[in-house]
C-alpha cells in the first residue's frame, strides 16, 4: 500500500521527467533549426538518404511497382541532368572567377603564409608588450 507521500514522490519524479523531456526536444528542435540554417544542402541530403532507406526497407506492392516504375525513371533522368548542367555550371562559374584547381591551391598557400605572419608578428608584439610591462614595474 502507498502513502500519500510516496505518491506525491512518484508524481514530482514523472513530472521532473516530464520536463527534462520537454526540455530536450526543445533543444532538438533548436538545433534542428539552427542545422537547417547553417547548412540546408546538407539537411536535404540527409532527408533524401533516410527517405531512400526508408523505402527501400518498406515492401512494395506489385500495383506501386506498376504505377511508379515509369515515374522513377523520369526522376531518375531529371535529377542526373540536373546534376550534370548545376555541376558544369558550377565549374564554369569557378572557371570564370579563376578558380581553377591550381589557382586554388596557390590562393591556399598564400592565406596559410599570411596567416603564418600574423601569428608571427602577434607573438612579437605580444612579447614586446610584455617586456614594456615589465620595464614599467
Amino acid at each position: 500500500m502507498t502513502t500519500p507521500q510516496h505518491s506525491n514522490d512518484e508524481h514530482g519524479r514523472v513530472r521532473d521527467g516530464v520536463d527534462n523531456v520537454k526540455e530536450k526536444a526543445r533543444e532538438a528542435a533548436r538545433q534542428a533549426s539552427s542545422a537547417v540554417e547553417t547548412n540546408p544542402l546538407g539537411v536535404l541530403i540527409g532527408g533524401a538518404a533516410v527517405g531512400a532507406i526508408v523505402g527501400a526497407v518498406l515492401p512494395r506492392s506489385q500495383k506501386e511497382k506498376d504505377l511508379l516504375a515509369p515515374l522513377g525513371k523520369r526522376v531518375g533522368a531529371t535529377a542526373a541532368a540536373a546534376f550534370a548542367a548545376a555541376k558544369e555550371t558550377g565549374r564554369s562559374e569557378l572557371d570564370n572567377l579563376g578558380l581553377s584547381k591550381g589557382a586554388a591551391k596557390d590562393q591556399a598557400r598564400s592565406l596559410l603564409s599570411n596567416v603564418a605572419k600574423a601569428a608571427g608578428n602577434a607573438g612579437k608584439a605580444a612579447v614586446n608588450a610584455g617586456r614594456e610591462q615589465a620595464k614599467g614595474q
